[in-house]
């Protein structure tokens, strides 16, 4: 059970704000999976039971997010530090697994079926790195951020980087790659260290990118992957092709303006000619509907409860406990920056959720267990410092 003390120092702000992203969410997929040209007061569109279904899966989703966080307050977080081997041992079987038996979505096999529900064993592959890293890199006093750090955790990355490529999941490979930079950083990188690696990164990625696409080289990369990821930078060239959701993306959230169009009455939702606009472009219902003011709310909503995150990393007693919740502040930021970016085309289209707000039962249950290991480590801060 949890000690009643340590309630005391539970974080009320930062579990208020993810609650109201997660309603926010909500409603957000009930206007972007209604049935085509219904609006808010049309009666056969609440009847329609197919409207529900995604509503009622992301809420059952969101109930069980809530419950798995809070059942992760009941351990001490540094317990986790002696089990890294385990967590990942398991993560690596289970990225194996699903190569073979998983669900094919989307063109990657990615999914495991229990039952009725489905989840991605690529989601878990996310916090098994933070509390990974977060081990390795605590375990310098002095320190961490060399060069030696830098080769020892890509060692680590590099097993579920590859077996995620081949599923092919382009966009959580990206995340894990974002976690290993946002962590060596907070772990103390030195600035032009920093620098080093993240432009050596971005130069090792576009000598990917070339090689695949002129020489077709051996990389776990998709020639369809290959052209996502350049094609933002001209979308107009393949309006039809590999271009459509971007520009789709960007006539619904020019079309907002300043107010949107009204909850639940978007033209480019309502028609259905945006793809994918409850998952990776949900920004984009926003922004047609509630305009350059309800994007610009919900974007200081997500910073709120971002800068919430790092705040409590910033008060943790001890650097494993800082670094698990860095890991998840960089973890989450790195999805905010990709989503919003590709929807307005910025970045290249990904797959990315936008977190708490983009339907999907695996992310949203991940990332509520990333808020408990937060609120984990503020908790026991009290209890690292007093020894009781």
């Amino acid at each position: 059970m949890l000690e009643r003390r340590l309630l005391k120092h539970l974080d009320i702000w930062l579990p208020l704000l993810i609650l109201l992203l997660v309603a926010v969410g909500l409603v957000v997929i009930a206007s972007a999976t209604r049935t085509p040209l219904s609006g808010l007061l049309d009666l056969g569109r609440w009847l329609n039971p197919s409207s529900w279904s995604y509503i009622q899966r992301q809420a059952v989703w969101a109930l069980a997010g809530i419950a798995a966080g809070a059942l992760s307050l009941l351990f001490d977080y540094r317990a986790l530090a002696r089990w890294t081997n385990v967590l990942y041992g398991v993560t690596l079987g289970l990225l194996v697994l699903v190569l073979f038996v998983g669900d094919k979505v989307n063109n990657a096999r990615s999914w495991l079926g229990m039952g009725p529900f489905r989840f991605q064993p690529a989601e878990v592959g996310k916090l098994t790195l933070i509390i990974l890293l977060a081990a390795v890199l605590s375990r310098n006093e002095e320190g961490a951020g060399s060069w030696r750090d830098v080769l020892v955790t890509l060692a680590y990355l590099a097993p579920p980087l590859v077996l995620i490529l081949m599923q092919p999941d382009l966009g959580t490979a990206l995340v894990l790659l974002g976690i290993l930079v946002g962590m060596l950083f907070m772990a103390g990188m030195p600035v032009t260290r920093f620098l080093v690696l993240v432009v050596g990164g971005l130069a090792a990625g576009l000598a990917a990118v070339v090689s695949k696409l002129y020489f077709d080289a051996p990389i776990p990369l998709t020639q369809g992957q290959i052209q996502r990821l350049i094609i933002f930078l001209n979308p107009g060239s393949d309006p039809w092709g590999a271009g459509y959701q971007i520009l789709q993306s960007q006539y619904a959230i020019g079309s907002g303006r300043l107010w949107g169009r009204g909850l639940f009455q978007g033209e480019q939702i309502g028609l259905r000619y945006l793809p994918e606009r409850h998952t990776d472009f949900v920004f984009s219902v926003v922004g047609e509907e509630l305009g350059f003011v309800g994007a610009t709310l919900l974007l200081l909503l997500i910073f709120a409860a971002l800068a919430r995150i790092f705040h409590l990393a910033a008060q943790a007693k001890d650097a494993f406990g800082f670094l698990i919740a860095s890991g998840v502040g960089s973890m989450l930021a790195f999805h905010v920056v990709v989503n919003v970016g590709m929807t307005i085309g910025l970045m290249p289209v990904t797959g990315l959720p936008l977190p708490f707000v983009s339907y999907g039962g695996s992310a949203l249950l991940t990332n509520c267990l990333g808020i408990g290991l937060v609120l984990n480590v503020h908790m026991r801060r009290h209890k690292l410092l007093f020894g009781s």
